[in-house]
Protein backbone atom coordinates (compact mmCIF):
# COMPACT_ATOMS: atom_id res chain seq x y z
CA UNK A 1 0.00 0.00 0.00
CA UNK A 2 1.33 3.43 -0.91
CA UNK A 3 1.98 6.04 1.74
CA UNK A 4 -0.55 8.67 2.62
CA UNK A 5 1.18 12.01 2.04
CA UNK A 6 -0.73 13.95 4.71
CA UNK A 7 1.29 15.26 7.58
CA UNK A 8 0.75 13.78 11.06
CA UNK A 9 -0.25 16.15 13.85
CA UNK A 10 3.05 15.58 15.63
CA UNK A 11 5.19 16.41 12.60
CA UNK A 12 8.70 17.66 13.32
CA UNK A 13 10.46 20.47 11.48
CA UNK A 14 13.13 18.01 10.38
CA UNK A 15 10.49 16.27 8.30
CA UNK A 16 8.11 18.98 7.22
CA UNK A 17 8.05 22.71 6.89
CA UNK A 18 5.06 23.75 8.90
CA UNK A 19 1.72 22.94 10.39
CA UNK A 20 -0.59 19.91 10.66
CA UNK A 21 -2.18 18.82 7.40
CA UNK A 22 -5.53 20.45 8.17
CA UNK A 23 -5.25 23.52 10.35
CA UNK A 24 -8.79 24.78 9.96
CA UNK A 25 -7.35 28.25 9.44
CA UNK A 26 -8.35 30.55 6.63
CA UNK A 27 -5.85 31.47 3.97
CA UNK A 28 -3.41 34.17 5.13
CA UNK A 29 -3.06 37.21 2.93
CA UNK A 30 0.17 38.19 1.28
CA UNK A 31 0.31 41.44 3.25
CA UNK A 32 3.34 43.40 4.31
CA UNK A 33 3.46 42.15 7.90
CA UNK A 34 5.99 39.35 8.14
CA UNK A 35 4.61 36.02 9.32
CA UNK A 36 7.59 33.90 8.40
CA UNK A 37 8.03 31.17 11.03
CA UNK A 38 11.30 30.92 12.86
CA UNK A 39 12.91 27.57 12.08
CA UNK A 40 15.51 26.69 14.65
CA UNK A 41 17.77 23.77 15.32
CA UNK A 42 16.09 21.90 18.17
CA UNK A 43 15.53 18.21 18.65
CA UNK A 44 16.68 17.43 15.14
CA UNK A 45 14.76 20.27 13.50
CA UNK A 46 15.88 21.90 10.30
CA UNK A 47 17.54 25.27 10.77
CA UNK A 48 17.38 28.03 8.19
CA UNK A 49 20.97 28.80 9.14
CA UNK A 50 22.69 25.44 9.13
CA UNK A 51 25.97 25.06 10.97
CA UNK A 52 28.62 24.70 8.24
CA UNK A 53 30.17 21.26 8.01
CA UNK A 54 32.64 20.81 5.19
CA UNK A 55 32.14 17.05 5.20
CA UNK A 56 28.36 17.27 4.69
CA UNK A 57 26.32 18.45 1.73
CA UNK A 58 22.65 18.73 0.80
CA UNK A 59 21.96 15.85 -1.58
CA UNK A 60 18.88 15.77 -3.81
CA UNK A 61 17.50 12.23 -3.79
CA UNK A 62 14.72 10.78 -5.87
CA UNK A 63 12.01 8.88 -4.00
CA UNK A 64 9.97 6.03 -5.41
CA UNK A 65 6.51 7.40 -6.28
CA UNK A 66 4.10 7.77 -3.37
CA UNK A 67 6.61 6.80 -0.69
CA UNK A 68 7.92 10.13 0.55
CA UNK A 69 6.66 9.40 4.10
CA UNK A 70 8.43 6.06 4.22
CA UNK A 71 11.62 7.59 2.83
CA UNK A 72 11.86 10.48 5.30
CA UNK A 73 11.07 8.19 8.24
CA UNK A 74 13.83 5.81 7.17
CA UNK A 75 16.40 8.59 6.77
CA UNK A 76 15.48 10.12 10.12
CA UNK A 77 15.84 6.82 11.97
CA UNK A 78 19.44 6.79 10.71
CA UNK A 79 19.99 10.13 12.44
CA UNK A 80 20.41 12.25 9.32
CA UNK A 81 18.98 15.71 8.78
CA UNK A 82 16.46 15.75 5.97
CA UNK A 83 13.88 18.13 4.55
CA UNK A 84 10.51 17.54 2.89
CA UNK A 85 8.99 20.80 1.64
CA UNK A 86 5.21 20.85 1.94
CA UNK A 87 2.75 22.93 -0.04
CA UNK A 88 -0.09 24.67 1.75
CA UNK A 89 -3.24 24.16 -0.30
CA UNK A 90 -6.54 25.93 0.22
CA UNK A 91 -9.64 23.70 0.07
CA UNK A 92 -13.27 23.92 1.15
CA UNK A 93 -14.77 21.39 3.53
CA UNK A 94 -18.40 21.63 4.53
CA UNK A 95 -18.50 25.17 3.21
CA UNK A 96 -15.50 26.29 5.27
CA UNK A 97 -12.15 27.38 3.90
CA UNK A 98 -9.27 25.28 5.20
CA UNK A 99 -5.60 24.79 4.48
CA UNK A 100 -4.12 21.32 4.07
CA UNK A 101 -0.58 20.28 3.20
CA UNK A 102 0.78 18.07 0.46
CA UNK A 103 4.33 17.48 -0.79
CA UNK A 104 5.55 20.42 -2.85
CA UNK A 105 8.02 18.19 -4.71
CA UNK A 106 6.68 14.65 -4.12
CA UNK A 107 9.57 12.93 -5.92
CA UNK A 108 12.43 14.58 -4.01
CA UNK A 109 13.96 14.26 -0.56
CA UNK A 110 16.76 16.57 0.59
CA UNK A 111 19.33 14.92 2.84
CA UNK A 112 22.21 16.64 4.66
CA UNK A 113 24.99 14.10 5.03
CA UNK A 114 28.37 13.02 3.73
CA UNK A 115 28.74 11.30 0.37
CA UNK A 116 29.61 8.05 2.11
CA UNK A 117 26.54 8.21 4.35
CA UNK A 118 24.23 8.86 1.41
CA UNK A 119 25.76 5.97 -0.49
CA UNK A 120 24.84 3.59 2.33
CA UNK A 121 21.28 4.96 2.48
CA UNK A 122 20.65 4.22 -1.20
CA UNK A 123 21.35 0.52 -0.89
CA UNK A 124 20.00 -0.12 2.58
CA UNK A 125 16.27 -0.06 1.88
CA UNK A 126 14.09 -1.32 -0.95
CA UNK A 127 10.69 -0.14 -2.15
CA UNK A 128 9.16 -3.20 -0.50
CA UNK A 129 10.22 -6.59 0.75
CA UNK A 130 8.96 -8.15 -2.48
CA UNK A 131 10.86 -5.81 -4.83
CA UNK A 132 14.52 -5.29 -5.62
CA UNK A 133 14.14 -1.60 -6.52
CA UNK A 134 15.75 0.87 -4.15
CA UNK A 135 13.50 3.33 -2.33
CA UNK A 136 16.01 6.16 -2.85
CA UNK A 137 18.27 7.02 -5.77
CA UNK A 138 20.53 9.87 -6.82
CA UNK A 139 19.28 12.82 -8.80
CA UNK A 140 22.21 13.67 -11.06
CA UNK A 141 23.68 17.03 -11.97
CA UNK A 142 23.36 17.14 -15.75
CA UNK A 143 25.33 20.38 -16.00
CA UNK A 144 28.68 18.85 -15.02
CA UNK A 145 30.74 15.69 -15.33
CA UNK A 146 32.52 13.55 -12.79
CA UNK A 147 36.24 14.21 -12.55
CA UNK A 148 37.03 10.50 -12.38
CA UNK A 149 34.63 9.66 -15.23
CA UNK A 150 33.84 12.48 -17.69
CA UNK A 151 31.15 10.37 -19.36
CA UNK A 152 28.99 10.40 -16.23
CA UNK A 153 27.26 13.07 -14.18
CA UNK A 154 27.85 13.48 -10.43
CA UNK A 155 25.02 13.40 -7.87
CA UNK A 156 23.35 16.78 -7.52
CA UNK A 157 24.17 18.70 -4.34
CA UNK A 158 22.87 22.08 -3.20
CA UNK A 159 25.06 24.67 -1.45
CA UNK A 160 24.03 25.73 2.06
CA UNK A 161 23.13 29.28 1.03
CA UNK A 162 20.74 28.15 -1.69
CA UNK A 163 19.22 25.48 0.55
CA UNK A 164 18.69 27.97 3.38
CA UNK A 165 16.89 30.31 0.98
CA UNK A 166 14.71 27.46 -0.30
CA UNK A 167 13.84 26.28 3.23
CA UNK A 168 12.98 29.82 4.25
CA UNK A 169 10.61 30.23 1.29
CA UNK A 170 8.91 26.85 1.56
CA UNK A 171 8.45 27.25 5.31
CA UNK A 172 6.06 30.17 4.83
CA UNK A 173 2.44 29.15 5.34
CA UNK A 174 0.93 30.57 2.18
CA UNK A 175 -1.06 28.52 -0.36
CA UNK A 176 0.07 30.82 -3.19
CA UNK A 177 3.63 29.48 -3.05
CA UNK A 178 3.73 27.14 -6.03
CA UNK A 179 6.16 25.08 -8.09
CA UNK A 180 6.38 26.49 -11.60
CA UNK A 181 7.85 25.67 -14.98
CA UNK A 182 9.50 28.05 -17.41
CA UNK A 183 6.54 27.58 -19.78
CA UNK A 184 4.12 29.48 -17.52
CA UNK A 185 6.47 32.37 -16.81
CA UNK A 186 5.22 35.12 -19.09
CA UNK A 187 8.57 36.79 -19.59
CA UNK A 188 12.21 36.03 -19.08
CA UNK A 189 13.38 35.90 -15.49
CA UNK A 190 14.42 39.41 -14.57
CA UNK A 191 16.38 41.20 -11.87
CA UNK A 192 17.83 39.37 -8.89
CA UNK A 193 16.18 40.86 -5.82
CA UNK A 194 15.81 40.45 -2.09
CA UNK A 195 12.36 40.86 -0.59
CA UNK A 196 12.47 43.53 2.10
CA UNK A 197 8.97 43.39 3.59
CA UNK A 198 6.05 41.07 4.19
CA UNK A 199 5.64 37.30 4.29
CA UNK A 200 8.64 36.73 2.02
CA UNK A 201 11.11 39.06 3.71
CA UNK A 202 14.77 38.03 3.14
CA UNK A 203 13.93 35.69 0.23
CA UNK A 204 16.40 36.01 -2.64
CA UNK A 205 15.32 35.27 -6.19
CA UNK A 206 14.45 36.61 -9.65
CA UNK A 207 11.45 38.72 -10.52
CA UNK A 208 8.96 37.17 -12.95
CA UNK A 209 5.33 37.56 -13.94
CA UNK A 210 3.10 34.52 -13.46
CA UNK A 211 -0.66 34.48 -14.00
CA UNK A 212 -0.61 38.25 -14.31
CA UNK A 213 1.15 38.78 -10.98
CA UNK A 214 4.64 39.95 -10.09
CA UNK A 215 6.37 37.24 -8.09
CA UNK A 216 9.84 36.19 -7.04
CA UNK A 217 11.19 32.91 -8.38
CA UNK A 218 13.63 30.75 -6.42
CA UNK A 219 15.48 28.20 -8.56
CA UNK A 220 17.02 25.48 -6.42
CA UNK A 221 18.40 23.52 -9.38
CA UNK A 222 17.77 23.28 -13.10
CA UNK A 223 14.03 22.73 -13.61
CA UNK A 224 13.16 23.16 -9.92
CA UNK A 225 11.56 26.58 -9.60
CA UNK A 226 9.26 27.75 -6.80
CA UNK A 227 7.33 31.02 -6.91
CA UNK A 228 6.24 33.28 -4.07
CA UNK A 229 2.80 34.84 -3.97
CA UNK A 230 2.44 38.40 -5.32
CA UNK A 231 5.18 40.74 -4.12
CA UNK A 232 4.73 44.50 -4.71
CA UNK A 233 7.59 46.45 -6.24
CA UNK A 234 8.09 48.54 -3.09
CA UNK A 235 8.66 45.36 -1.04
CA UNK A 236 11.81 44.28 -2.89
CA UNK A 237 15.29 45.60 -3.54
CA UNK A 238 17.50 44.82 -6.50
CA UNK A 239 20.65 42.92 -5.64
CA UNK A 240 23.87 43.85 -7.42
CA UNK A 241 25.26 40.35 -7.14
CA UNK A 242 24.39 37.19 -5.25
CA UNK A 243 25.38 33.55 -5.61
CA UNK A 244 22.78 31.00 -4.54
CA UNK A 245 23.92 28.06 -6.64
CA UNK A 246 27.12 26.03 -6.65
Amino acid sequence: MEDNTKQPLTADASLYNGQPSDTGLSCPSAGLTSRTPSISKNKGGVSVKNVPDASKQWFVLRVSYGRIIKAKAFVETKGFECYVPMRYKEVRKQGKKRIITEPLLPSFLFVHATAEQVETLLYEIKVSTNESRNLLSYYFDHTSQRQDNPDRNPPLTICDEAMNNFIRLTSIKNPHIIPVTTEIIQYKLGDIVIVTEGDFKDIHGRVARIAGQQRVIVELFDGCLVATAYVPKEAMRKEKSITLLD
